[in-house]
């Protein structure tokens, strides 16, 4: 009879981790490759554009100095020796994105919801494909529908909320024109982003354990109970996710708010007032005409922005990474 080792079953040696051999057949080692170059061909893209920018944006850098980031004013000629910068632009770009981002988040949160938990089984299946149509309509469309449809009726919002809450800074109104302001710009740009945040929050919440959903409702939670304890944590990345991802879309979306905003260079928190900015409105209405040192600070401002996008993804990648979908849920 074989003796058996003692120490075999004991909490230490069951604990380490069996070595399974790696046999490779040609076909895998093909789709490694295959993937390992698709990897860093992206990864070679991307700083071959961030490496474009910065060449082009050394004579914007150099005459602006470190101003460029803080002087407001942006002349259509810009000239050596004078002041000039994006500062206007960078916070009219942070401000509305984050109007976008504030309006967009509970609606996709909601609407994901209801996809995923209360919406009948056979309507699924549509709701899910409207909401992705909505995610491909080109920025044009929605551009034209919140010039000519949404912002007439948007003004009267404006006005109630400067009458009721104009003790708040960001409500307030000098001038007394609601037309083509941040806050409407913003309000367009959140109709852009809640497909797509829906669209990523639907896919994860339709992966929740099916058991830890009907072991909730069998201890006698509510539906929503049971979204509080269960869906909720599990989604929690890709909620975070999915608004990330609407915000990366709304601080590069260029079309739409250059049709509705009202060019202006200034840094004001009054976002129901006329006038406002942002960089990729900004390059789309200059770039035709610029030459020399004006093209190297649309250059610049593009780099800028393309440095914003990388931060906001790097952060989202580090949140994501410390709440993973369904750390919150004993499985």
């Amino acid at each position: 009879m074989t003796a058996i080792d003692p120490t075999a079953f004991e909490p230490q040696a069951l604990q380490q981790p069996r070595m399974v051999p790696a046999n490779r057949t040609r076909a895998d080692r093909l789709f490694r490759a295959a993937c390992l170059a698709a990897g860093m061909t992206t990864l070679l893209i991307l700083v071959l554009i961030g490496a474009f920018l910065l060449d082009r944006s050394l004579p914007a850098l150099r005459a602006g100095g470190l101003s460029f980031f803080t002087t407001v004013e942006l002349p259509p000629i810009p000239v050596a020796g004078q002041p000039f910068g994006i500062a206007a632009l960078i916070f009219g770009t942070v401000e509305m994105s984050v109007i976008a981002l504030v309006l967009a988040a509970p609606v996709a949160l909601a609407t994901a919801l209801f996809i995923s938990e209360y919406a009948p089984r056979r309507l699924r299946r549509p709701l899910t494909s409207v909401v992705e149509l909505l995610a491909a309509v080109p920025s044009l469309i929605y551009g034209l529908w919140g010039l000519f449809f949404l912002q007439p009726r948007m003004i009267g919002t404006s006005e109630w909320l400067n009458a009721h809450l104009s003790f708040i800074p960001i409500f307030r109104v000098d001038l007394k024109l609601f037309t083509s302001s941040p806050f409407i710009a913003g309000t367009v740009l959140a109709l852009m982003v809640v497909p797509i945040a829906t669209a990523v929050m639907r896919e994860v919440f339709s992966q929740t354990p099916p058991g830890e959903k009907e072991g909730a409702l069998a201890l006698g939670a509510t539906r929503w109970g049971m979204i509080r304890a269960v869906v909720l944590p599990f989604g929690r990345g890709g909620i975070i996710g999915g608004a990330m991802l609407g915000l990366g879309r709304a601080l590069g979306e260029t079309i739409a708010v250059a049709t509705i905003i009202s060019l202006k260079f200034q840094i004001s928190p009054q976002m129901l007032e006329s006038g406002g900015n942002s960089i990729p409105a900004t390059i789309v209405d200059r770039f035709s005409e610029s030459g020399g040192l004006s093209l190297s600070v649309l250059m610049a401002a593009g780099l800028t922005l393309f440095v914003m996008t990388l931060v906001v993804n790097m952060l989202a990648s580090l949140v994501v990474a410390r709440s993973r979908s369904g750390a919150g849920v004993e499985i």
